[in-house]
């Protein structure tokens, strides 16, 4: 079945479907994307809001600068949890995805990066330069969340 509409958990909800697969994921990640990344700090949880860049069934693509604690919590623990959000549902409508990071190091995908943000360019940023940070999660388990399904088991689906 094709979800046409933004609401892709409350349209499965009302048909009965809250078996959401791999391309239900990317939509919601493509459309909502801005996010909130989670990463561990020692014993220390840490939460921010970034805007993914892209998703597709080889993860969720981001980028950093080398500079931020988030690149250094990253390699001292690749583990990560991600959570979009539409703001606009009324069931606060949520994608929580488990994974690892994975950096990117392939320059076609810097230069597109830089094409598709070209603020990093004002900034300093080429696609040849250490300090841009791409990544992508990989490894991923994802569920939906809505209030509607708050208190029915979780339907994991893996990314890739």
């Amino acid at each position: 079945m094709r979800f046409e509409g933004k609401n892709l958990i409350t349209t499965a909800i009302n048909c009965g479907l809250m078996r959401m697969n791999v391309d239900d994921c990317i939509k919601f990640a493509n459309q909502n994307p801005s996010s909130y990344l989670a990463t561990v700090d020692g014993d220390q949880p840490r939460v921010r809001g970034m805007l993914m860049w892209f998703a597709d069934k080889t993860g969720f693509y981001y980028n950093t600068s080398a500079t931020k604690d988030l690149y250094h919590q990253f390699n001292a623990n690749p583990k990560v949890e991600l959570c979009f959000f539409d703001a606009k549902s009324k069931n606060l409508d949520q994608m929580r995805v488990t994974g690892q990071v994975d950096f990117v190091d392939d320059m076609k995908i810097r230069a597109k990066l830089l094409e598709d943000r070209p603020f990093l360019k004002d900034m300093g940023f080429g696609a040849d330069n250490p300090k841009l940070i791409v990544f992508r999660i990989v490894n991923c388990i994802a569920h939906f969340w809505s209030w509607e399904t708050n208190l029915q088991p979780k339907k994991y689906i893996r990314i890739n």
